[in-house]
């Protein structure tokens, strides 16, 4: 039985978008949503509805993305806060096109996009130069929703778990057989696309190694402000309409940092990062509903 359980728990993690959104969201449903316009109100308006409706005594716990400068929240399903990423595992990096979270530098809507977490989300609040904003050559983490373009604002998520398990692909490497319910810990990092060589390079943002035999991240920026930390849950917009169960510690920093828009397209090129990550996900909605809000301290 405990080995069912465990391939339970990976199957859900695997299965579900948790994280990241939209993994292997590359068939013919993915581009069917690519040429989708921008949904009206009305609809992101159902899908908060039928969340709050799908959840509702459900005895979810608090979810994420958040607004980051709004401390207030109602949820008290309490669950214990996750170690500092220092004392724990990295297991997963990825990146979201345009900010999950709103705050700080980021607060600038995009819209709501095409209703399946693509075109929406939260933008860099401030000004870019003409040579920062100048194309790149070629294309950039190109996918069935599109490239990644100079101004851009991306969501880097850092994610760390207990469990004592190697860096990889997917949610899966969260988790290991002898740990199936892992604390998990992401360390968030929100960064603008430039076309400036001399920006910070993708590659040494996401850079990995072991530290007192913990698998670390190198790169994290340490000048983007002091992070907001909060309990919350997975992402990613397969959530819009239903609540995550998995219970996340969130460390959101609250500045923007900027990034040679060519090492990141060097970075997804055929997926050959240690991620196997080749292209941006797509957004969540942001939670606004105070009952599904933890209290930000």
């Amino acid at each position: 039985m405990k080995g069912i359980a465990i391939a339970i728990a990976a199957s859900c993690l695997l299965a579900t978008p948790a994280f990241a959104g939209d993994h292997g969201g590359h068939g013919k449903k993915a581009d069917a949503h690519a040429t989708h316009g921008p949904v009206a109100d009305s609809v992101i308006s159902a899908q908060r509805a039928a969340l709050a409706k799908s959840t509702k005594g459900a005895g979810f716990g608090p979810q994420s993305p958040r607004d980051i400068d709004a401390a207030e929240g109602n949820n008290n399903r309490i669950f214990t806060e996750a170690p500092a990423y220092t004392e724990m595992n990295l297991c997963n990096i990825h990146f979201h096109k345009n900010a999950e979270h709103k705050g700080g530098e980021f607060t600038t809507y995009a819209g709501n996009g095409d209703g399946h977490g693509y075109q929406s989300g939260y933008k860099y609040n401030g000004t870019l130069t003409a040579a920062e904003l100048a194309a790149p050559k070629h294309d950039i983490c190109p996918s069935a929703h599109g490239a990644l373009s100079s101004g851009d604002t991306i969501e880097v998520h850092y994610v760390h778990s207990t469990a004592d398990i190697t860096p990889g692909a997917t949610l899966g490497s969260c988790l290991s057989e002898s740990i199936g319910n892992p604390q998990l810990r992401v360390e968030t990092q929100v960064y603008v696309l430039v076309n400036d060589k001399n920006a910070l390079d993708f590659g040494d943002l996401t850079a990995h190694k072991k530290v007192n035999g913990l698998h670390q991240p190198t790169g994290i920026p340490s000048n983007t402000g002091t992070p907001v930390q909060y309990e919350g849950s997975t992402t990613g917009p397969g959530y819009n309409e239903k609540g995550s169960p998995f219970q996340v510690s969130w460390s959101v920093r609250p500045q923007v940092a900027k990034v040679n828009i060519d090492s990141v397209g060097k970075w997804c090129k055929g997926g050959k990062n240690t991620f196997k990550e080749d292209h941006a996900h797509g957004v969540r909605n942001l939670v606004i509903n105070k009952d599904l809000l933890s209290t930000i301290d």
